[in-house]
């Protein structure tokens, strides 16, 4: 397969983060009320998925360094797809919240596997590009999924939703039976347990570094995703209709950001790339909170979370390979730790600040927060080691070669 076709294949495995929120974040204001429960919760049934997604990833990662890819993702979407329906039926709020966690359970490995592949295949600069057409396709989900939800919900409501969700996960059984070869051959499988391959990948202290700032990276991102719909539909008086549509615009902006970064990295490099992303993030999550404060209006809302979609497309794929650079022969564990570190902080802190009534200023202040203490850590911590590495590197390079 060529690297084009591998990477749409592998962005749409990695969609399932994006369509198990998106596809019905339009409806769960009605959800709420058909289920006669609270904002809170309601937001609960993404955090319980998103759980999943983290706690599912450290899973599979290592299953896949054991196994080989294919099987653990065939197992994992097929498992997605009857969960999907198991949510279409569930009569409680408690069944729902459960049933939720297990769908993001077996999601999780088409997230995880999608960027080991990814590392299979290719690695520095040209793991970017790929990475950064993963996130283009991936992108997509974004951008489809609520204006399609949106049109969905006044219909059939959110129980068909996630029928339609049952459907997709049996369309990527399919894409990933017939469209993916293995890419992890028997001889660099591990016969390791997980716990051994997890403390060989955090020794890395490079490596935890990036997890740290994927953690900041994650809680502002999936309180936009928990919060936008109340915000913009509550506080500004959207429609499901309009709301899809400022939701995909966003999702628009990662895509231009991924693109930008697959162009510009080669001469730049990814290192400066993450650094220019990260501060990025963190300049639009404070004119957020400005554009709050000051009473500017839905504009200037729209306007930051646009700046920040677009610094988040040119930061992730970046991030991605810096982390896994050293990681090849764990590019599952290590994979799965990324991703677990992304998914698992923000479905904590996200109700938590909803506790009281979801506002356009919990919002601001929770993603101001998050994205300056992501850019502080890579200005800090992450960017003087990348130097120091560097610096040691071109030494090496230059000693001339003792005596046989």
């Amino acid at each position: 397969m060529s690297l084009r076709r591998v990477a749409v294949v592998l962005g749409l495995l990695e969609t399932f983060g994006p369509i198990s929120m998106d596809l019905y974040m339009p409806a769960l204001p009605r959800l709420a009320a058909d289920l006669d429960t609270s904002e809170s919760l309601a937001q609960a049934t993404m955090s319980a998925c998103m759980l999943g997604l983290a706690l599912g990833q450290l899973v599979v990662g290592p299953l896949s360094d054991r196994f080989g890819r294919r099987r653990p993702l065939l197992f994992g979407v097929g498992l997605f797809a009857l969960l999907s329906l198991a949510c279409a039926l569930t009569p409680s709020i408690e069944l729902l919240l459960a049933a939720r966690f297990f769908q993001g359970l077996c999601g999780s490995a088409g997230i995880v596997i999608a960027l080991a592949v990814a590392r299979d295949l290719t690695d520095g600069v040209e793991l970017v590009r790929l990475l950064a057409m993963l996130t283009t396709v991936g992108a997509l989900a974004p951008i489809v999924a609520p204006v399609i939800g949106g049109q969905l919900a006044p219909i059939m409501g959110w129980r068909g939703i996630f029928g339609v969700l049952a459907g997709i996960g049996v369309a990527l059984f399919l894409l990933a039976l017939t469209s993916l070869p293995e890419s992890l051959p028997p001889g660099a499988r591990y016969a390791q347990g997980g716990a051994r391959q997890f403390g060989a990948v955090l020794q890395d202290r490079m490596f935890r570094r990036f997890l740290v700032v994927g953690a900041c990276g994650g809680v502002a991102f999936f309180t936009y995703l928990a919060s936008i719909s109340f915000v913009l539909q509550d506080s500004y008086s959207l429609s499901p209709q309009v709301f899809s549509l400022c939701f995909a615009g966003n999702a628009v902006m990662a895509v231009v950001g991924a693109q930008v970064n697959r162009v510009v990295v080669r001469r730049v490099g990814p290192a400066r790339m993450y650094a220019v992303g990260t501060t990025l993030g963190a300049v639009a999550a404070l004119a957020l909170l400005a554009s709050v404060l000051l009473g500017l209006g839905l504009v200037a809302l729209l306007v930051s979370l646009a700046l920040m979609m677009l610094a988040s497309g040119g930061t992730q794929s970046n991030g991605s390979a810096l982390a896994l650079a050293d990681h090849r022969d764990r590019a599952g564990t290590a994979a799965a730790l990324l991703g677990t570190t992304s998914f698992a902080l923000g479905p904590l802190v996200a109700p938590l600040v909803a506790l009281s009534g979801t506002s356009p200023l919990s919002m601001a202040v929770t993603m101001a927060v998050a994205y300056g203490a992501a850019a502080a850590l890579v200005w800090l911590a992450v960017l003087p080691r990348l130097r120091r590495s560097q610096v040691e590197a071109e030494r090496v390079e230059v000693v001339p070669p003792g005596p046989l």
